[in-house]
């Protein structure tokens, strides 16, 4: 069994992961920690897993009992904490904050995209969990990227659920301004297009022609809606060959032929994407649950192939789809 450690473990991201690892085959939740909530029980504030856990929130990080430990901290907090704390040398760390994701000097953490880097995170000790814009808008063009088939300006919006936000309550978080409403933001200077960029240069590094971000907030609470689209000269068919080649032998990430829906991967690890072709323009669409696909159930998917388990361990989520 891998023992796991959670730090910061109160927020929605550490929620979800509490709910797969709980009953993951083989994995053992060894310690929750949040400071604020010491001493509760963890189903006091994650209401829904009451009668799955006994778990007790502790403000102690007793890191030799663990194998890993995952970050649920907010952005910037990760680095300190890292930078703070004498972690085992055999500890491994998945981190779900901003913090790690560019790649700097002095920076060991691989970017934990199993459709792009499987075989580095395979031998990781340490990896950055990817962002949830980031994941599904880098699968819409990972395939063309590995082609050397970007060849021109690469146009985005997605919508996002209110969860993306945290559990934190914010003014454009709070029902009552959400509810029966959309809004966009962060307008071509998203935090998530530093990554996004570096991933599809990493497989075709001669890329520099653009990327416009338009992200959205939805007025639902979780899902990941992208669409976007770029100028392909070949048929659609040549690129759903492409696609289907590229995403041969990853298990959450579907191509498809109908034009998919949120409501498909909702509460699952999955990502859908579907292709049509107009013009010169191929269009892209994808969807994620930004919560699974694009947080915990990345990190727990980046979590089977570090310990050399079942890539979909604990994984078989079914969507809520009605």
């Amino acid at each position: 069994m891998v023992k796991v450690g959670i730090i910061g473990g109160a927020g929605y991201t550490a929620g979800e992961l509490l709910r797969i690892l709980i009953h993951h085959p083989e994995a053992e939740v060894v310690f929750v920690q949040s400071t604020s909530n010491a001493g509760n029980a963890v189903s006091n504030v994650h209401v829904d897993l009451l009668g799955d856990t006994d778990l007790v929130f502790t403000e102690e990080m007793p890191f030799e009992k663990a194998d890993v430990i995952f970050l649920c901290m907010g952005h910037g907090k990760s680095k300190e904490f890292v930078e703070q704390n004498n972690l085992p040398e055999s500890l491994k760390v998945i981190d779900l904050s901003h913090d790690f994701r560019l790649k700097r000097a002095g920076n060991d953490f691989i970017y934990g995209l199993p459709e792009l880097n499987r075989e580095a995170i395979k031998s990781a000790q340490y990896i950055a969990n990817p962002g949830c814009f980031a994941t599904g808008i880098q699968l819409a063009f990972l395939p063309l990227a590995e082609r050397g088939l970007l060849k021109d300006e690469v146009h985005v919006q997605a919508i996002t659920g209110s969860t993306g936000a945290g559990q934190k309550p914010t003014s454009t978080s709070h029902f009552s301004w959400r509810n029966n409403n959309l809004s966009a933001y962060k307008i071509f200077e998203h935090q998530h297009e530093g990554e996004i960029l570096q991933s599809w240069k990493q497989l075709q590094p001669g890329f520099e022609s653009g990327f416009n971000f338009v992200p959205i907030r939805g007025n639902h609470t979780r899902g990941i809606f992208v669409a976007a689209y770029t100028n392909y000269n070949g048929s659609l068919e040549e690129a759903t060959e492409i696609y289907k080649n590229y995403y041969a032998g990853h298990p959450f990430v579907f191509v498809v032929d109908e034009n998919p829906s949120v409501k498909q991967v909702v509460n699952t690890n999955k990502a859908v994407v579907y292709l049509e072709k107009h013009g010169d323009k191929l269009v892209v669409i994808t969807v994620t649950d930004n919560l699974l696909k694009g947080a915990s159930g990345q990190a727990v998917q980046n979590m089977n192939l570090m310990f050399g388990l079942d890539e979909k361990a604990g994984l078989g989520l079914k969507p809520v789809a009605f």
